[in-house]
């Protein structure tokens, strides 16, 4: 079998990764496995292998209970993020696994940041109107889609709550729902003080003048998985607020 040894040789780095990390990290190594030797995959296997059984293992023996519960742990966050998929053709075999299609193209990924771009978002923290769109658009690396969609739920978002016309877009847009006292938009929050009403002006109007034509304001393509992430969750936050003054709104 490929050596995990040669990507981690150190068991107590190998120990330290939390699960997801770990199993991602030993995708490549389960794809060729599987792939030289045309046949399933179990965990009973791959500890032989890495841990040792009737032969040596990998790692030293020293380590072997904690590199052992380090890797089913990480095998059963495969199995959970359906990356690893019970076989069908052998029904009576136990713990029989194949990889999946999406198993597969990690495993090919050169690029590290993007492989563990599959765990850079959970997507039941995302607001409702960008966790199908945007969170399928960033894990099939559709990074420069993906930004725009997220600001452009927030654009909508505000327009809606402020009930503002469709032909006023973009910063604009923003500026005008929440202007700050004495001539405050309809999502200014005039309980704050002036101060942090034109901060809260800005924030909206920045990000929606960034970030919501990346293609045009952006010389240099968006594929950095980090910084695509931390852009959505910027969006996931603005939509938050928005939901928040809608919700203060219909209460007065």
């Amino acid at each position: 079998m490929p050596k995990l040894i040669e990507l981690l040789p150190d068991p107590q780095v190998l120990c330290a990764l939390e699960p997801d990390e770990l199993g991602l990290r030993m995708l490549p190594v389960l794809a060729t496995w599987h792939n030289q030797h045309m046949t399933q995959l179990s965990l009973a296997s791959v500890l032989e292998a890495w841990i040792g059984g009737r032969y040596p293992g990998e790692y030293d023996g020293r380590h072997q209970v904690w590199v052992e519960g380090a890797v089913r742990e990480a095998w059963a966050w495969l199995v959970g993020a359906g990356l690893l998929l019970a076989t069908t053709e052998f029904q009576d075999a136990n713990g029989l696994v194949g990889l999946s299609r999406r198993a597969r193209q990690l495993a090919q990924e050169p690029d590290a940041r993007k492989v563990f771009a599959a765990r850079r978002i959970a997507k039941e923290t995302l607001h409702p109107s960008i966790r199908e769109d945007v969170w399928a658009l960033y894990h099939r690396a559709k990074y420069s889609t993906a930004v725009f969609e997220a600001m452009r739920e927030v654009e909508v978002a505000v327009r809606e709550a402020a009930n503002m016309p469709d032909t006023l877009l973009g910063v604009k847009l923003m500026r005008a729902a929440f202007a700050p006292s004495p001539n405050a938009g309809k999502l200014t929050d005039t309980e704050t003080d002036g101060g942090e009403q034109v901060a809260r002006m800005e924030l909206f109007a920045g990000a929606i003048g960034s970030y919501k034509n990346p293609h045009s304001h952006h010389k240099r393509p968006l594929d950095d998985p980090d910084e695509v992430a931390e852009i959505i969750m910027l969006s996931n936050h603005l939509l938050r607020i928005v939901d928040s003054r809608r919700a203060n709104g219909d209460d007065q």
